[in-house]
């Protein structure tokens, strides 16, 4: 089995990495700032600072940045002038929540979570927390906000399946014994609606699921789990038949992961601890984890 290895940090409270095809970009959450590892050098660099306690991070197809903002209550899109775009930061005339974490189609739509987490709920305007999809219009620059959920009251990682027809959702509420958490599955429906979610896995009073990732497969790779209870904090593994396959535990608790390095089969882990964790080769050369 592959080892976990450190290769970067520690930091702050790293969140949201995302493999450019070179580098594992990821955020650091508590100073603001975006950060590039490069396995090569193994060196790790500063590329966006002032980014709103930026958490979650996605990549379009063409390659642009897109990002979670905790602080700044809104998504927003990095371009290659060094401007901003907002995407998305008030639905119905109100303020967002605190956009946590983002996936995004084919066909450029940006599904994202918008819980509130922490003790200070005092400056919320929206009466729930739910997640969106913005769908971009003709001219690519502005998006038509609509709510997907009405079922959530902590949503926290969302991801899409490979094939673009599931959205993952971690209903993930802390501390216990408050709203459940669980692992859901809601097929997108052919008007990009969510239909009536399968809930994949309860995590009962422990710590549920944070940031998520596919394998080739379809297999879902979830980071959840902490000390205080239940098994630990780890990697949990969800084959392409969704039943629970395997467990990797981590150091301390993991907050997202994704594949990259070459040929996309190394596992790249973020941490509550501020690390940027690494399982080299944990898929084969099939493209197949051992897991299966």
């Amino acid at each position: 089995m592959s080892e976990l290895k450190t290769v970067a940090g520690p930091f702050s409270f790293t969140e949201g990495p995302v493999w450019d095809g070179e580098r594992i970009i990821f955020t650091d959450i508590p100073p603001s700032r975006i950060m590039a590892f490069d396995p090569a050098s193994g060196d790790t660099t500063v590329v966006h600072e002032d980014t709103g306690k930026a958490n979650g991070l996605a990549l379009d197809a063409q390659g642009r940045l897109y990002a979670c903002q905790d602080e700044g209550r809104a998504v927003l899109r990095f371009e290659a002038d060094g401007s901003r775009t907002v995407v998305a930061d008030a639905f119905e005339g109100k303020r967002l929540n605190s956009p946590n974490d983002l996936s995004i189609d084919a066909d450029g739509r940006v599904w994202f979570s918008d819980p509130r987490y922490g003790p200070n709920r005092d400056d919320l305007e929206l009466d729930h927390e739910s997640v969106y999809v913005a769908t971009p219009t003709p001219n690519g620059d502005t998006w038509d906000l609509e709510r997907a959920t009405f079922d959530t009251t902590r949503p926290n990682g969302v991801l899409l399946s490979n094939d673009g027809n599931t959205l993952f959702v971690a209903q993930t509420h802390m501390p216990p014994p408050q709203e459940c958490r669980e692992l859901r599955a809601y097929p997108i429906t052919g008007d990009f609606t969510l239909g009536q979610p399968e809930v994949m896995y309860d995590f009962g009073d422990h710590r549920g699921v944070d940031g998520m990732t596919t394998a080739p497969d379809g297999s879902l790779l979830v980071a959840c789990g902490w000390a205080k209870s239940g098994p630990g904090p780890r990697i949990a593994v969800f084959g392409p038949d969704r039943l629970l396959a395997a467990d990797y535990p981590t150091p301390a608790n993991p907050s997202n992961l994704c594949f990259g390095g070459a040929g996309g089969r190394d596992l790249y882990i973020t941490g509550a601890s501020g690390e940027l964790w690494c399982m080299e080769n944990l898929l084969d050369i099939q493209g197949r984890g051992p897991w299966r």
